[in-house]
């Protein structure tokens, strides 16, 4: 035999070891209707990683159902039981260390954080918010479009940074306010548009497309438009099958 046919026999012989998924912590406070967006997105392979931990400052948060039901460890640690804010995120900090995650999420977690916590994550943290920012950032955003009589809302994702809904805006998807709109009738609209963007964003992070670099993020390479990945009220209305 051949010095060539014995590297042959070795070669064949030898299989690559499959590399460990990218791993990713998200962080709720509520229903965690976005996480289970996520968990669905896993369990039909389009995550690009896998969720090994949901962590909630509410210890009654349903998402931590979510996570158990889907096989997923669920972690409770209430913010109130922390003297200060930089307490609390110093023991969460900890928390999210123990599963060494790639890319920290936050899905309705209702939390500011403290600068230390996000520079620790910077570059690896996503957040979803209910508008088109750099419009309407902070709370009551369906309200206040209703109030302004705005006749465009939507959702965008973000890296997060120290300037509170601020950070770089990675997807956005477009909402037309309706006549008659009601809050309630906007918030179903605006949860599909992020339930089908997020799993999307948080994907490209983990398949190597997404960063975030020193002149912004950038998505195969080429940078990103202020708005992002921008879906049209159009657009987003074909993927969720809405009545244009």
């Amino acid at each position: 035999m051949s010095q060539d046919d014995a590297n042959g026999d070795t070669l064949n012989d030898f299989t690559a070891e499959a590399a460990e998924p990218r791993r990713v912590v998200v962080l709720i406070s509520g229903n965690g209707s976005n996480l289970q967006a996520l968990i669905d997105a896993q369990s039909y392979d389009e995550l690009g990683g896998e969720i090994v931990a949901v962590i909630s400052n509410k210890a009654d948060a349903y998402g931590l159902k979510r996570a158990h039901d889907a096989g997923i460890e669920a972690v409770a640690l209430p913010h109130r039981e922390y003297d200060s804010r930089e307490a609390f995120d110093g023991a969460l900090i900890k928390v999210i260390e123990r599963h060494q995650p790639d890319l920290v999420v936050l899905a309705g977690f209702m939390r500011i954080l403290t600068p230390r916590f996000v520079q620790r994550y910077y570059g690896r943290l996503l957040n979803i918010h209910p508008s088109l920012l750099p419009a309407y950032p902070g709370l009551d955003t369906h309200a206040r479009v209703l109030a302004d009589g705005a006749e465009e809302h939507g959702v965008s994702v973000h890296f997060v940074t120290e300037d509170l809904d601020g950070g770089p805006v990675v997807m956005q998807a477009a909402l037309k306010v309706r006549r008659g709109d009601s809050e309630e009738r906007l918030v179903a609209r605006i949860h599909a548009r992020e339930h089908l963007i997020y799993p999307i964003a948080v994907r490209w992070f983990l398949e190597g497309r997404l960063q975030l670099g020193t002149e912004g993020p950038t998505l195969d390479g080429t940078a990103l438009p202020p708005q992002g990945m921008r879906l049209s009220h159009d657009d987003a209305a074909e993927e969720l099958d809405e009545e244009l």
